[in-house]
């Protein structure tokens, strides 16, 4: 057991990412009180915007600091060292800087689309709490990502839910955002009720929360206490389950993205569920993956089996399901419910001696995911602010009113398709072909099938705004200048992915690695 360090003040420095955004958190929500209410709260989502890439900029030091570049193999190796803070209850490696990145660069666009988008959104309320409490949101995701032990992880995802849970809720006009909240905090509840359910059975068996503990400690526990090892980790894939929107846990996510603000579903498709699959991850290979592979039954192999099934009936569930959706949101959250599948293969399909590069597969098509999401969800916004609603006959005719618009949405449509030139085509082949080479073909097909069987509403979305008239000519399309930002970032990113995914994946597989990175020893 490692042994309780208390932080020094040299430590407070390799939390400078998660201490710089609740500092900003503090003096932004200081500066909402004192400022008149005259003043246009928009100047606390740009202060917001620039906690965010601060605390990016660290990230981004901290990865260049422990990679660096002219030195030799042995000096690389030890600048490359985990850093482990408080007993190695929390973590400071390339893996949980990778994913940090993800996440900053994902909330920071989510703060730009709502500049655009919330300012003249009436339902809103309270604009500035709207911008500042995605940062102790996005700060419980690193949380997530760089977790050491039981207790962190715990602590990173309470942070996370309970100010997504205020965030859905914030359309205070609107009967649709306090259902959305409701249904979220009772279904976000029990989730959290599972893993601390599941993590206790844990602690309980072995004795320890320490994700360094696990290898050595569960084969034991798995032979005194079978049962209640099984009973652990079962209820902690329901628990995250419910987190990641995976089917047949994923039934709250449709009508809580509908009720949300579209700029928080956006964050909830991408920054929570990417969070929570990190936090999957990492404890999954830290814990059963130690007791897979063995020529007796072990429960690891088990646990891997049901992430298995849990993907395939994720794809199949969410995309038959989104077949008759006519809301352009609950659309989106079914897709995501299917791409929630797609994340979880490179986890689920384990490492093996030929096929050990599952982290660049998930982080790419998890970047892939969060261009063609964000970018699809801004421009929801746009078609929702023009129409007056969110349904998908908003889309009739927009490349007539407004042709880039419906270009980039062309693009986002393409990636979620998994069709070329875009990073969504890559980013699923990659996954596609990592799961044939462990000849696990039946997931194969699978993954084949839902994607055909996307075609037929994503395709509906494309002859709404190519091959339809638009009847009524007062829906004049106006895009925001912030929100035409982040739209054509995402889209010319999601082009570049899908033309060069080459650089991504090598950069990936050179900074991470699986034995310094993924396992907590």
């Amino acid at each position: 057991m490692n042994e309780f360090i208390p932080l020094t003040w040299h430590d407070t420095l390799y939390l400078a990412p998660e201490l710089i955004l609740a500092a900003v958190f503090l003096v932004l929500i200081v500066t909402d009180l004192l400022l008149p209410q005259r003043v246009n709260r928009s100047i606390i989502g740009w202060l917001s915007l620039g906690g965010l890439l601060l605390s990016l900029g660290f990230v981004i030091w901290r990865m260049m600091d422990m990679n660096p570049s002219g030195v030799s193999a042995e000096e690389a190796a030890q600048a490359g060292q985990a850093i482990s803070l408080l007993g190695a209850s929390y973590r400071v490696d390339d893996y949980g800087n990778l994913l940090k990145i993800i996440f900053l660069i994902g909330t920071s666009l989510i703060v730009l689309m709502a500049l655009g988008s919330t300012q003249k959104d009436e339902a809103v309320t309270d604009k500035a709490e709207f911008y500042y409490l995605l940062l102790p949101a996005t700060a419980g995701a690193m949380i997530m990502a760089s977790s050491g032990n039981l207790v962190t992880l715990y602590i990173g995802l309470e942070l996370l839910s309970i100010t997504s849970y205020v965030l859905v809720g914030l359309r205070k006009g609107s009967t649709l955002s306090a259902e959305a909240a409701f249904k979220y905090v009772v279904t976000g509840g029990i989730a959290s009720a599972f893993v601390l359910f599941g993590m206790s059975y844990l602690y309980g068996v072995t004795g320890s929360v320490s994700l360094a503990d696990f290898p050595s400690a569960l084969p034991q526990a798995f032979t005194d206490y079978k049962a209640l090892v099984y009973v652990g980790f079962f209820f902690l894939i329901a628990g995250f389950g419910i987190k990641i929107a995976a089917a047949p846990f994923h039934a709250w996510a449709p009508d809580v993205y509908q009720g949300a603000p579209t700029p928080i579903s956006a964050f909830l498709a991408v920054i929570a569920k990417g969070a929570a699959l990190a936090a999957v991850f990492r404890f999954l290979y830290s814990s059963a993956f130690s007791l897979s592979g063995g020529s007796k039954d072990q429960v690891g192999d088990d646990v891997f089996f049901a992430l298995l099934v849990i993907a395939a009936a994720a794809m199949l569930i969410g995309t038959v399901s989104a077949l008759r959706q006519k809301q352009a949101k609950r659309l989106l959250a079914l897709s995501g419910v299917a791409n929630a599948g797609y994340l979880l293969v490179p986890i689920a399909i384990s490492v093996t001696i030929i096929h050990s590069n599952n982290f660049s597969e998930f982080a790419f098509y998890l970047v892939a995911y969060l261009l063609m999401n964000v970018g699809a969800f801004a421009v929801v916004t746009v078609i929702a602010r023009s129409s007056g609603h969110e349904e998908l006959k908003g889309f009739s005719g927009l490349y007539y009113r407004a042709p880039w618009t419906a270009a980039a949405m062309l693009i986002f449509i393409l990636s979620l398709s998994g069709l070329p030139i875009t990073g969504g085509f890559f980013g699923k082949l990659f996954i596609l072909l990592g799961a044939a080479s462990v000849k696990a073909y039946w997931l194969v097909a699978i993954m084949a099938v839902s994607t055909v069987i996307s075609y037929y509403f994503y395709f509906g979305i494309i002859r709404q705004m190519f091959m339809r008239s638009n009847d009524d000519e007062e829906d004049v399309v106006t895009v925001p200048a912030v929100t035409g930002v982040v739209i054509w970032i995402c889209a010319a990113a999601t082009v570049a992915l899908g033309i060069m995914p080459g650089p991504m994946m090598k950069w990936i597989d050179t900074v991470f690695s699986i034995q310094a990175d993924l396992f907590v020893r």
